[in-house]
């Protein structure tokens, strides 16, 4: 009579696992609020501010690029070229995850800070690989790591690219950079209100 009980907790346990991967990896129901993203996300505040107090790189600019890039869809790819106008072609970079981050660009991450076993689909170590290759762009460039408008070019273009000022080229760019640093001062301003709440950690509850 007992014996299917170990059982059926097991099974419990398992749907229960899956359950919490499924919401780990769900996009945050506001994307364009980062209290209601932290509220949402357990353990992703902790990321990002561990992330800034490394690196230097903000919260609020941190959000702004995965934001523009992913909209925080963890296992976002570029959309596939398509042949005689109507295929499902190849697609046009390696870029991946969070951050549409390159194949290369991710190797040189792992290799420059040791996080071998880092993946593009996991927040936190996209959080860190954008406060990574911020300070590479403060220390190479001179950009401020506050400075949403630029850092964005300079994740865009690579350091060569943005050294070269490539993006003066692409208008469309240069407009979207504007979006990210309004969506980092957006950002940055909600997070004023609920900051003190989630210092002290209730999120976590």
């Amino acid at each position: 009579m007992l014996a299917w009980r170990p059982l059926a907790l097991a099974g419990i346990v398992v749907m229960l696992g899956a359950l919490a991967a499924s919401c780990a990896t769900t996009p945050p129901s506001n994307t364009r609020d980062g209290c209601a993203i932290f509220r949402e996300k357990n353990g992703w505040y902790a990321d990002a501010l561990a992330a800034q107090k490394k690196w230097g790189v903000p919260v609020h600019v941190q959000l702004a690029i995965i934001y523009q890039e992913s909209r925080f869809v963890h296992d976002a790819k570029p959309a596939r070229r398509k042949l005689l106008w109507v295929i499902p072609w190849t697609r046009p970079s390696s870029a991946y995850g969070y951050g549409q981050i390159k194949d290369g660009t991710w190797d040189w991450y792992r290799n420059s800070t040791g996080n071998r076993w880092a993946d593009r689909d996991d927040f936190e170590d996209v959080v860190d690989f954008i406060g990574w290759y911020g300070s590479v762009s403060h220390r190479k460039l001179g950009i401020s790591k506050w400075d949403a408008y630029n850092q964005y070019l300079a994740y865009h273009e690579g350091h060569g690219g943005f050294k070269r000022k490539t993006y003066r080229k692409k208008p469309w760019l240069m407009k979207v950079a504007k979006k990210v640093a309004a969506r980092a001062s957006a950002y940055r301003a909600q997070l004023k209100r609920c900051e003190g709440e989630l210092d002290k950690g209730w999120w976590f509850f």
